[in-house]
């Protein structure tokens, strides 16, 4: 997402793994020639914020990651003072109830409605597109 952001879009983008081997191999990955995205291994959730190289970001993404955060409230209040003004949290997430599968392992993939209510409360603009077993969030502060 990072690379895409930045080669195809013209951001300048920040990739956050908290794995060290993520991190590695999304930097080994960036073989296009120009200014690459900046890999940092943190945990963005209890990792301080100021180690990263940027004080606001205009677009925040968490693609297939909400739904693994234990403490979902505090993680969307930090996500909330890194959006620089005007700025969108962009988050992709399976949404439960959507497979059609019995195996439980599979199912609790996707974030239930109380989880989904989480991460809409607080925001002045929450939009979202349905695609397939994902849901897409836009959140505006």
């Amino acid at each position: 997402m990072a690379r895409h952001l930045q080669h195809e879009l013209g951001y300048c983008t920040t990739g956050v793994d908290c794995s060290p081997s993520a991190v590695a191999l999304a930097a080994a990955r960036d073989t296009r020639p120009g200014h690459a995205p900046v890999w940092q291994c943190m945990d963005i959730t209890t990792d301080d914020l100021s180690a990263l190289p940027e004080p606001a970001y205009a677009v925040i993404t968490c693609r297939l990651v909400y739904r693994w955060i234990d403490d979902k409230p505090a993680f969307l209040d930090r996500v909330r003072r890194l959006l620089a003004p005007g700025g969108t949290l962009w988050v992709v997430t399976e949404v439960a109830g959507r497979r059609t599968t019995t195996d439980p392992a599979i199912l609790r993939l996707g974030i239930t409605p109380a989880e989904a209510e989480t991460l809409t409360a607080g925001w002045s603009i929450a939009r979202t597109t349905d695609l397939d077993v994902l849901r897409c969030y836009a959140l505006r502060p």
